[in-house]
């Protein structure tokens, strides 16, 4: 799983920030670390130089191997609030989403293999 980090010219990327970062990512997705090719983490200040309340914004978008990318957005009042809890969000998202997949292919399964199938008792057998 790689990771890419970009923002914009408000938010000063440092080493110390991006391991930050990458390790809060890989301690979040870890479990999806096999199906996903990249995370894209994109921070920006809504507000520029003027601080606020959640003007911070992290944007993830990942990369699976078989299916669409997706996307999650989370305001925060700081970079690393902002990032964990789009990692949260993603995490859940990806949860349900490959949930939704696995338990559609596992009906197809059950329903190919036969299994599943009600009965139908015939009025002799009665």
């Amino acid at each position: 799983m790689q990771i890419q980090i970009s923002s914009d010219k408000n938010i000063s990327m440092h080493n110390k920030l991006s391991n930050l970062i990458e390790s809060d990512l890989h301690r979040i997705l870890n479990r999806f670390k096999h199906q996903l090719t990249r995370v894209e983490v994109h921070l920006s200040d809504e507000n520029g130089d003027k601080s606020g309340a959640q003007d911070k914004r992290c944007r993830l978008e990942v990369r699976h191997k078989h299916h669409q990318a997706l996307a999650v957005t989370n305001d925060s009042s700081d970079i690393p609030t902002a990032v964990t809890g789009a990692a949260a969000k993603m995490q859940r998202l990806l949860v349900s989403t490959f949930g939704r997949i696995e338990d559609k292919n596992r009906a197809l399964t059950t329903r190919a293999s036969g299994q599943g199938q009600n009965l139908v008792l015939k009025p002799e057998a009665i």
